[in-house]
């Protein structure tokens, strides 16, 4: 299931990233790779606030979508 699906609190793991090879790139540098965990924080107009290797990250709906736990 997309990330923007998870429940908040909730630790996942990330079992793939879709999209671009620009937007994995830049999905790896905010920390999201495959094998990790993301807890969703919040949900504000779409956006999701997550917690991830340590460090709060804010993504859009847009890229929280190409995100499956």
């Amino acid at each position: 299931m997309p990330l923007t699906m998870a429940k908040v609190g909730e630790e996942n793991l990330i079992k793939r990233i879709s999209g671009k090879v620009e937007t994995k790139q830049h999905l790896e540098n905010l920390g999201f790779l495959v094998g990790g965990t993301v807890t969703v924080i919040t949900k504000i107009g779409g956006n999701v606030i997550v917690n991830v290797k340590d460090s709060r990250v804010a993504v859009s709906r847009e890229m929280a979508n190409k995100i499956m736990v």
